[in-house]
């Protein structure tokens, strides 16, 4: 073999290396706790490349990944612990936990830590029962029983979702003939992946403060970086996170240590360089912000377009909000153009949006999208709830059509 051809063999390996671990990083950033019965394409690269991404992972976000045979547990608190926007989904209606149910999944994850390694849900019912009556829990509303069929269907919307995180993996039996009050299920407990569920960085445990944003803070809370270098290394691991996390970043929620990386030279073109190559997302810098942008939808729990009756209406209420005059606008109005597109797409749309109340369900479930993907905000007023277009949202706005050369198609800008 020529040298020129081991040349070539040499850099043809390192690509598809590089790309193996672009794909072991995108995978650990929608499921931080990860096996291979969940992937079995990409458990076998984290394992594969582990040092490498445990060094990657520590130098560019501060996170701390753990790598055995079995499992791979990212330990990636959110960039933004008061972030509402990513509830975890009832399966399979994907309805968002209610407090109720948040609170449940706690209590099974203690329950669990207690059990052996085979469970039954009537077990777990009876123990969570026991739990559940707890004086604190109810002095803060907090009540439980297996009386009907909705404190059920609760308790098995908790099973499921521990089933999707591999905590426990079904034997035997249905969730279902449980809330029929029919049956059971038998569970095994994963044990090593019970153990790495919580991410803090100290215990709950030694946590004294009372409020719940103050015990918050406490478990989440990082050390103050006491010189420079430090607080230029912290700067650029919060924005590594938020990249990571959030579809977009724009430069008025930043503080100043960010701000003040952001205007090193080259400072922001090596942060976004360092990402994108790691990651194979796209970096898009604009006058407002920034963002890394997901071709392939790999590292993306949520997206925009996306098809269906859902889809195509949360783009054309885009399109309706980009285009207001000030970028605001009452709720009540986006529900009633809402209205207007359920009818002018009955043909095409699902039934349910033209029936009574289907409009109302459609626009919120469309601003809460735009909500997330941090195209739009919120908030409550005197008058009532207003959605803000968000910079980002103008490229979903359109400009008028025109011509493009002799016999073309019209095209729209996008903008």
């Amino acid at each position: 073999m020529s040298r020129g051809s081991a040349g070539l063999l040499v850099d043809a390996v390192a690509a598809a290396e590089a790309e193996e671990r672009r794909t072991a990083i995108r995978a650990l950033l929608v499921q931080p706790l990860l096996t291979a019965a969940m992937d079995r394409t990409a458990f076998p690269l984290v394992r594969k490349h582990a040092s490498a991404l445990r060094t990657w992972f520590a130098d560019q976000t501060g996170w701390h990944l753990y790598v055995d045979a079995e499992l791979a547990r990212l330990r990636k608190p959110p960039a933004d612990t008061a972030d509402a926007t990513r509830p975890a989904l009832a399966r399979p209606s994907r309805q968002p936990f209610s407090r109720r149910r948040y609170v449940l999944v706690c209590l099974t994850l203690a329950v669990l830590e207690r059990g052996e390694g085979q469970i039954t849900l009537g077990w777990l019912a009876e123990r969570l029962l026991g739990m559940a009556g707890d004086p604190a829990l109810a002095g803060a509303g907090f009540a439980f029983a297996l009386d009907t069929r909705e404190d059920r269907s609760d308790l098995v919307a908790v099973v499921r979702l521990l089933i999707d995180h591999g905590l426990l993996a079904r034997v035997a039996g249905d969730e279902q003939a449980y809330v029929n009050d029919s049956g059971d299920a038998l569970y095994d407990v994963d044990r090593r992946a019970l153990a790495t569920v919580l991410v803090t960085r100290r215990g709950p445990s030694t946590v004294t403060a009372t409020t719940f944003d103050d015990r918050l803070n406490a478990v989440t809370q990082e050390p103050v970086p006491d010189t420079d270098s430090a607080r230029t290394q912290a700067a650029r691991r919060r924005l590594s996170r938020r990249l990571l996390d959030d579809a977009v970043v724009y430069n008025q929620e930043l503080d100043e240590d960010e701000l003040a990386y952001l205007r090193l030279p080259a400072g922001r073109a090596n942060l976004l360089r360092r990402l994108a190559e790691a990651t194979g997302l796209v970096a898009e810098v604009r006058a407002e912000g920034m963002a890394l942008v997901d071709p392939t939808g790999e590292a993306t729990d949520l997206r925009m377009p996306e098809e269906g009756t859902d889809g195509h209406a949360t783009l054309l209420l885009a399109e309706h909000l980009a285009a207001a005059r000030d970028g605001a606008v009452a709720y009540v109005e986006l529900v009633a153009r809402m209205r207007e597109l359920a009818m002018a797409y009955s043909t095409y749309w699902r039934r349910s949006a033209g029936e009574p109340g289907g409009a109302e369900v459609l626009c919120r479930l469309a601003v809460d999208r735009l909500v997330a993907l941090r195209l739009a905000r919120m908030e409550t007023t005197a008058d009532g709830e207003v959605v803000y277009a968000l910079p980002a949202l103008a490229r979903y706005a359109t400009g008028d059509a025109r011509v493009a050369g002799s016999g073309a198609a019209v095209q729209a800008t996008l903008l």
